[in-house]
């Protein structure tokens, strides 16, 4: 068991030995240890990187909606795995903290529900009956409106039409919470694939949990070794920037919701959409819930508040909410946003908006909805690379008839000694194993060294 646990890469000769003690002085983004980098040879370069490349990108557009079911399995698995670490620590098996923490979060969501269940059934049942009230009011404009036009002798019946309308709007808005939904054949295929993929994403997220340790260890051994870290471990790093975005986007929608909340408070109380008043709780959690759909989610989340002072006596009121929301959407996307994902994510704001658009087009809101946690990932997968992978420099070639350039400069520095880091570089080497430079030729060295004047 302790030769499998290994890493073979302990026995290079060449590596250091990997510090046990974790120091406090560098910052988090910073290795802590005296880690060379790998060098990534020329003919790499040359022929591997653009292979992996086109490889990649084959692969995501043969893998579809396969890769995309995987994508999310893979998220949720590390949304969960800090709290199955957790129980590990207690000396829980981890199958038993892996069903441990299933059932958790299935009572945490159940649990809530029922706790909002009640509230959000009164304002729904409320605003369900209100609504022939809604559509009388609404007629009473249109046979104002229609009137006017008589009055003024312009030909155009607006009344009956508008009334057939509101009168069917409001028929299936009182009786639509109480009846079956029927499906066709495609809204119900459309409905068993959707259940078969959640359970395949459940089923998959389920085992990449069981194996977790065995996933972690096999990525660690893919990737250029760190200092031993939790800040330089590349597994940590990404679960932790899963988690980052997590935390700011249940920040954000909570901010949002509660603003939104807030907002139809404000004008119910002035006087402007009274219901705003009555229905800002369930108005609120709604919008705040709307906030985790990217693009139209503050549009969703807008859109039953005006639809019912639409429908109420001061259609005006409609138009107030209108820019209330506007408003709000400006400073959610100028102030909000931009400090609560800044945190989250550290990726600029034109990456960001990049990602959703690549999401979307290539898994529609879905993609959308999942390209920012991948694009965290991205980013440290990024910066960890450029930490511990080192491209081997590439040759300069030089006009011919030109100088060499070195003329009046010092003789170059000792064999084993590179000359841009500084570095110890072993004999015989070909380049530094730190920074990448080609390492000083020791004949030519030899050379300068016998004409350099006494």
């Amino acid at each position: 068991m302790d030769d499998v646990a290994r890493d073979p890469r302990q026995d290079e000769p060449d590596a250091p030995a990997t510090p046990v003690t974790e120091p406090s002085g560098p910052p988090p983004d910073a290795p802590r240890g005296d880690v060379p980098p790998v060098v990534v040879p020329r003919w790499v370069q040359l022929v591997g990187l653009p292979l992996i490349v086109l490889g990649a990108w084959a692969i995501i557009r043969a893998a579809g909606a396969v890769l995309l079911l995987f994508v999310v399995a893979s998220l949720i698995a590390l949304l969960l795995n800090p709290f199955v670490t957790l129980l590990r620590r207690v000396r829980m098996p981890r199958g038993l903290a892996v069903l441990v923490v299933f059932l958790s979060l299935i009572v945490i969501v159940g649990g809530t529900i029922a706790l909002l269940a009640n509230p959000i059934a009164d304002q729904v049942s409320s605003i369900q009956g209100d609504v022939p009230s809604y559509v009388r009011d609404a007629n009473q404009s249109l046979a104002d409106f229609q009137q006017w036009l008589d009055d003024h002798g312009i030909a155009v019946h607006i009344a009956d039409q508008g009334r057939t309308a509101l009168q069917t709007i409001g028929a299936r808005l009182t009786a639509g919470s109480g009846s079956l939904v029927r499906f066709t054949r495609d809204a119900l295929t459309t409905l068993v694939e959707g259940s078969l993929a959640v359970i395949l994403v459940l089923v998959l997220s389920v085992y990449m949990l069981l194996y977790g340790e065995r996933i972690g260890a096999a990525v660690r051994n893919l990737v250029p070794r760190g200092d031993g870290s939790s800040e330089d471990d590349f597994p940590t790093r990404i679960q932790h920037a899963v988690l980052g975005y997590v935390r700011g986007q249940v920040l954000f929608s909570l901010i949002m919701g509660a603003s939104a909340g807030l907002v139809l408070w404000i004008l119910g109380t002035v006087g402007i959409f009274p219901e705003g008043r009555t229905y800002a709780l369930f108005f609120g959690l709604f919008f705040g819930f709307a906030e985790l759909i990217p693009y139209v989610g503050p549009a969703i989340g807008a859109a039953p508040p005006v639809l019912v002072a639409l429908l109420g006596s001061q259609p005006i009121d409609a138009v107030w909410l209108i820019i209330a929301f506007t408003v709000l959407q400006q400073i959610e996307g100028h102030v909000v946003a931009p400090n609560v994902f800044a945190q989250a994510l550290r990726i600029n704001p034109i990456l960001v908006i990049f990602a959703l658009l690549l999401g979307n087009q290539l898994y529609g809101l879905l993609g959308a909805l999942i390209s920012l946690p991948i694009a965290a990932m991205v980013r440290e997968t990024v910066i960890y690379f450029r930490r511990h992978l080192v491209l081997e420099p590439w040759p300069s070639v030089a006009l011919a008839g030109a100088g060499s350039g070195l003329e009046g400069r010092p003789p170059p520095p000792p064999v084993s000694t590179c000359p841009e880091c500084g570095a110890r570089v072993p004999e015989g080497a070909a380049f530094c194993p730190s920074c990448g430079t080609d390492a000083p030729d020791p004949s030519a060295h030899a050379a300068a060294t016998s004409a350099a004047p006494g």
